[in-house]
């Protein structure tokens, strides 16, 4: 009657499922039955084996949110009992698991051996994607192997030797009593002799066993005084390489200061935008201050290589294409005079398209100029190379007073290139501006190095502009642990966006990795299109010493999912040796046939710009064996571009002006909302010291709920009643139709609780 469905089904009954991956790959799943207590025995568990990984979950749907156990396989060992149970130990972690049938059993035990000989390998070869470490040599092994063995082998001669002892010194003694008992004295000297001869082998045995004693001594002896030595070795040789890493650092820090400083050097870097037998893409006429401390990183060469030509824009009309949006006068000209994309025409654009909306109202422009604490960021994250970074304890002193929602919310700073995507016709042109606002997002990351703070569970954030922008706008803090956040904004101008997003984040050493995982989802209205991207990974660098800079690489995808339009977006990252723009973003919109018909080109931190194709052909093959397209393209049209920054931005964080409001107190938002945080406030009043202690009680506050949280889950599974862990307040998971992931998405009531101020659902997170 206990049997587990086969983990190649996977699927729970007659409801199936999504069949499990076979043996050999790096995901296996499927169910299986674990024994949990003499009172109800087996209970059936869905297993998920990755990475070397083996966790438990009692539903399917649970693999969102709660874990109900892990083990590691790299140090398991694994053990069959019968023709259906596997048994696995760690450690003091057992776990007794029981497969459907032998062939399912088998199935599961070959996937187990080969990802722990993977884990295995990955353990012993393990090393950082910044290089710093090197994997063992084979030498090495061998040299620590060996002793071991030899070691070994002693001392199973010596457990030999002690057996032969006790052996022998019994039959010695038993000769000795019978010996003690004869009364004829002819019997005597054969029992003499008898004694004598065991006598004899006892003191062969037992020389035997002292100098295999010695052996082992003397062996382990030796052995101890070179691991000492070694040991040591490894002590100072780690310190050694810390102090040079931080000397070259300084080195590469002057030397680059001297370059910089030197005449004629200063204009020489700057990049040339060429004409028509050239690129589309303008030259940045200065170096920016970011390119002081810098990291070198080879371009990427695995996208599409592309060459765009300026065509004559007297010879090429446009047909039915209005791209211009709300501009009057000629459409078939392609020319920038009549563009509206330029930021300083966006207060006419609100003119045209909102009249319905209130004057804006008056937000504050400033905020207490940042404290001048000096604190050493090495000294705190020297010791967490390859941790999570929401794992890492930090004072207050290397954040920013905003939330990682506030942050969020920023990505609306360019919210007008969406209003004005709504009055596309051609859902090509309507890519341009989607693809456009992807890359406004980063604009305002180019100064902000500073990390914003990890929001409470529970946490949220309002941010409502629908009279004056015509959008409104809620995050939620839906999971800590990993930290992930889900948003959604509804714009009374004909678009809704909404994402969930999981924040995955390495240290390194000497960089910090970022990597936003999930995706973004952007409908319009009216034609019912479908845009779905994601995010490329930030990276941080000059960790150890020098100035911090960011720089965002990888590609982005964003997909019509209505019309199958695409637009391929590459960041390339920094290269000393590259003669392209920095921070360099280019990009082409095709539509459902794979036909190009948009190039988009910028840089992540100043524009975008947009050229329509009017011819493409195939180039020269490139040194690398890639054949290049050429695109002929009319003149480009700026699409985006970046807002100035406030005066003294330098002082307040590098925000922008939306930033500089979105901490501003707001009356009737939620209990839960961002603004209301106290060490976040503290720490934008410049009250530092004060902001750390509250920052330590709400993170001690959040532990605390945690760990009774989990105590509820124990005492629900010993009861066998499920348990669904944290469950947000304003969104709610579901599995996503167009990508197939399981999401958070709004499910109603924020805005109609804040119109009541009944707030009665909401958590004392604060």
């Amino acid at each position: 009657a206990m049997s587990a469905e086969p983990g190649g089904r996977g699927g729970g009954g007659p409801a199936g499922g999504p069949p499990a991956a076979p043996p050999g790959s790096d995901t296996y799943k499927g169910w299986l039955f674990k024994w949990t207590n003499y009172l109800k025995g087996y209970q059936r568990r869905w297993f998920v084996l990755s990475n070397g990984l083996l966790s438990y979950y009692r539903t399917q749907a649970e693999m969102a949110h709660t874990c109900r156990g892990t083990i590691n396989l790299s140090t398991a060992h694994i053990d069959t009992e019968d023709s259906c149970n596997i048994v696995l130990s760690n450690g003091g972690r057992t776990y007794h698991l029981k497969a459907n049938s032998e062939v399912e059993r088998q199935r599961w035990v070959t996937a187990l051996e080969l990802a722990k000989a993977k884990a295995i390998r990955m353990r012993n070869n393990q090393s950082d994607d910044s290089g710093d470490e090197e994997p063992a040599s084979q030498s090495d092994k061998s040299e620590l192997h060996g002793p071991l063995k030899t070691l070994s082998s002693k001392l199973e001669d010596l457990s030999t030797c002690n057996e032969l002892i006790a052996k022998h010194g019994a039959a010695l003694q038993r000769s000795l009593s019978e010996l003690e008992n004869l009364r004829l004295p002819a019997d005597s000297g054969e029992k003499i002799k008898a004694v004598n001869e065991r006598a004899t082998l006892f003191r062969i045995t037992s020389n035997a066993m002292i100098n295999a004693c010695r052996d082992f001594l003397d062996l382990a002896e030796s052995h101890s005084r070179k691991w000492q030595r070694l040991l040591q070795h490894e002590r100072e040789q780690r310190i050694r390489l810390e102090e040079t890493i931080e000397q070259l650092a300084k080195q590469h820090n002057s030397l680059e200061r001297a370059c910089r400083g030197a005449p004629g050097l200063a204009t020489g870097s700057a990049s040339s935008s060429s004409t028509a037998k050239g690129s589309v893409q303008s030259a940045k006429g200065e170096a920016s201050d970011e390119d002081e401390e810098t990291e070198y990183f080879d371009a990427m060469e695995d996208a599409p290589a592309f060459i765009t030509v300026t065509a004559d824009p007297k010879h090429h009309r446009r047909s039915g294409s209005n791209l211009s949006g709300a501009s009057e006068g000629h459409p078939e000209d392609w020319n920038l005079e009549d563009s509206v994309f330029e930021s300083s025409n966006q207060s006419s654009y609100n003119e045209s398209m909102g009249k319905d909306l209130l004057p804006r109202k008056r937000r504050r422009t400033r905020i207490p100029d940042k404290p001048n604490y000096s604190l050493n960021l090495w000294s705190i994250m020297k010791n967490c190379i390859g941790k999570e970074l929401s794992k890492i304890p930090m004072p207050v002193n290397f954040n920013e007073p905003l939330s990682m929602l506030q942050r969020l919310t920023e990505d609306l700073e360019y919210h007008e290139l969406l209003d004005k995507a709504v009055k596309c016709e051609s859902s090509t042109e309507q890519m341009c501006f989607v693809a456009a606002f992807s890359v406004s997002s980063y604009s305002t990351t180019v100064h902000r190095t500073a990390k914003p703070f990890n929001p409470l569970l529970g946490e949220t954030y309002e941010l409502d502009r629908l009279d004056e922008l015509g959008f409104r706008s809620l995050c939620e803090q839906v999971s800590h642990h990993p930290p992930a956040a889900a948003h959604h904004v509804y714009s009374r101008r004909g678009w809704t966006l909404w994402q969930d997003i999981t924040i995955a984040s390495k240290f390194r050493g000497k960089y910090l990795s970022i990597m936003p995982l999930g995706a973004i989802h952007l409908e319009f209205h009216s034609s019912g299109n479908h845009y779905v991207w994601r995010k490329v990974t930030s990276t941080v660098h000059n960790i150890i010493v020098g100035k911090l800079w960011i720089d965002q690489s990888g590609e982005i995808e964003i997909v019509n999912h209505k019309s199958k339009d695409k637009c391929q977006l590459k960041f390339t990252p920094y290269s000393y040796f590259s003669r392209d723009v920095p921070r360099k973003v280019t990009g082409v919109v095709s539509d459902a046939d794979g036909k190009a018909h948009y190039v988009m080109s910028g840089t992540w931190d100043e524009k975008m710009e947009c050229s329509k194709i009017v011819h493409s052909s195939h180039g020269s093959t490139s040194t690398e064996g890639k054949q290049k397209t050429v695109y002929q393209t009319l003149s480009p049209k700026v699409l985006w571009r970046k807002y100035p920054l406030p005066d003294n931005a330098e002082n307040m964080y590098f925000f922008s002006e939306l930033a500089l409001t979105l901490n501003e107190p707001e009356e009737r938002v939620a209990p839960t909302d961002s603004r209301l945080r106290p060490d976040q406030r503290l720490m934008e009043s410049g009250r530092w010291d004060e902001a750390n202690v509250e920052k330590q009680r709400l993170e001690e506050k959040q532990r605390a709920v945690r760990r009774r949280r989990e105590a509820e889950a124990v005492e629900a599974l010993e009861e066998g009643k499920d348990y669904e862990g944290y469950i947000p307040l304003w969104f709610e998971r579901k599995v996503d139709a167009v990508t197939g992931e399981l999401i958070c998405v709004y499910k109603g009531g924020y805005w109609e609780a804040k119109d009541k101020q009944d707030w009665s659902v909401c958590p004392d997170i604060f």
